[in-house]
């Protein structure tokens, strides 16, 4: 009985400290906004109206930008979902954390190069944005795709409910692509819900819930991801829109992009009701390009024109993405920022914007940098170089490799060759023109750069594979550990 009664005391005392911590918290930041960061899957640089789609309708998107601030040289942090998604967590490249690739992985036992081994998952040593954030006071809530468990390991002990979210919404069993379990309406009828619609509705909830500000929302969609299946009554509207001189030309696929953006105007919307929108800092990105080549049995459904490829290569087409802020008294509305970002800095920034207390949970090596300047004033420079390292091959077709921009220049190292490529892309968006021998030292500074960073970080390296065979070399197997 007494070991009982020192358990009970135990949960109390912690129930009383966690509510002091939240009130002190409120107190000292009296006005810290509330957070909203959106995130779409697979969404290239051109996904949306507003950054140039010739087919894809986004008026909610679009208001977003024309309240906001729209980023023209934002990156994700890797050419692929899950890295990038640990980049947003963690405010760290993927290459510090050797999550490199997305979960599960594959891999190419017969390719020129013998790929590391990388880690699968989010470990429990970092913290993340939502633990750093719910310990100064913040309600939080994962709505959504994750994509950061650990590969072969029990799901419920790497879900987002075991990094600081409070609530955590995913995708209901059963859901056939983008189509939840049949179930039957008022009137006995039987209906699919679309999985982008229900994920809104339970984002909404939340919002309804929050009986205290202030929270964050990570609402991550699923599309327009494969498989592409875009809500029907979508779909055959914009069957009526395509036109043989567009650029998009896939009815389905901008029928998902519409669904997402039908989702951004229902929040934004719901924040209006409860008279908290301009409390409110929303943020929206993508985490890699839009697919545009054979990935397994799926053809490309989207164009980055003019960025070269998409998902899963060196190029533009495959970590240039679009990426808007709206925070009314801080950000001017209309505003363009053309300062190179990357999904590293949101970590920083969050905990900028929150007032975070700085304790000793946020003491990591942090590679991003607050973008809370740039978001007051759009002609400010971050004065940094932005890196990428891929050592994996990519279902695409595409090598590992890696990536430095440093202002206007990029350059790529394929290391299946050590072949280097320099591209000015100011002058050459779409990278066509390698100017690496005609700027001999502009290719061997960042270069250097290059490797000196990958040094710096302990960065693991791809090795040769004394089992290459050319004729097996695209045989692929699933990693899964």
């Amino acid at each position: 009985m007494q070991i009982i009664k020192t358990k009970m005391f135990l949960i109390m005392l912690a129930m009383v400290t966690s509510c002091d911590r939240m009130a002190d918290a409120t107190e000292t930041n009296p006005n810290r906004p509330n957070i909203i960061f959106l995130l779409a899957d697979d969404l290239g640089w051109t996904g949306l109206s507003c950054f140039g789609s010739d087919l894809y309708e986004t008026p909610n998107l679009d208001q977003l930008a024309e309240s906001g601030m729209k980023f023209t040289n934002a990156y994700s942090a890797c050419t692929v979902c899950s890295p990038s998604r640990a980049s947003i967590m963690t405010g760290m490249y993927p290459a510090r954390l050797r999550l490199t690739d997305f979960i599960a992985g594959q891999n190419r036992p017969f390719a020129k190069l013998r790929i590391p081994e990388w880690t699968t998952g989010l470990d429990h040593s970092y913290v993340t944005i939502a633990e750093a954030l719910r310990n100064d006071g913040y309600q939080t809530a994962h709505v959504g795709k994750w994509h950061l468990h650990h590969a072969g390991r029990n799901t419920n002990d790497y879900g987002p409910t075991k990094h600081g979210f409070d609530l955590d919404v995913a995708k209901p069993k059963g859901t056939k692509g983008y189509r939840l379990p049949r179930s039957a309406n008022r009137n006995g009828e039987s209906k699919s819900e679309y999985l982008t619609d229900y994920l809104t509705t339970r984002a909404l909830a939340f919002i309804d819930e929050a009986q205290e500000e202030p929270f964050f929302l990570h609402f991550a969609y699923h599309v327009p991801h494969t498989p592409i299946d875009g809500r029907d009554d979508l779909v055959a509207e914009y069957k009526t829109k395509l036109r043989e001189d567009a650029v998009h030309k896939n009815p389905n696929y901008a029928a998902m992009v519409s669904s997402m953006d039908n989702s951004v105007g229902r929040v934004m919307k719901r924040l209006e009701e409860h008279g908290i929108a301009d409390n409110t800092l929303v943020i929206f990105t993508s985490d890699n390009g839009g697919l545009t080549q054979r990935y397994g049995k799926h053809d490309g459904f989207t164009d980055n024109f003019p960025l070269r490829r998409g998902k899963g290569s060196a190029y533009e087409g495959g970590v240039r993405v679009p990426a808007i802020a709206r925070w009314p008294g801080v950000i001017s509305p209309g505003t363009q920022c053309n300062e190179p970002i990357s999904t590293i800095d949101y970590y920083p920034t969050l905990l900028e914007v929150a007032n975070c207390s700085g304790d000793e949970l946020h003491n990591q090596n942090i590679d991003g940098r607050s973008l809370v300047p740039l978001l007051r004033d759009p002609s400010e420079q971050l004065k940094r170089n932005l890196y990428w390292h891929y050592p994996h091959y990519h279902a695409g077709g595409d090598s590992p490799y890696g990536a430095v921009r440093s202002g206007p220049w990029r350059l790529i190292e394929f290391y299946e060759d050590n072949a280097i490529e320099l591209y000015h892309l100011d002058s050459d968006p779409s990278e066509q023109r390698n100017v690496a021998t005609k700027h001999p030292d502009m290719a061997q500074k960042m270069h250097h750069l290059l490797g000196t960073w990958r040094k710096s970080i302990d960065a693991q390296m791809p090795t040769p594979n004394a089992d290459h065979e050319p004729t097996r070399a695209q045989q692929v197997i699933k990693k899964r550990k």
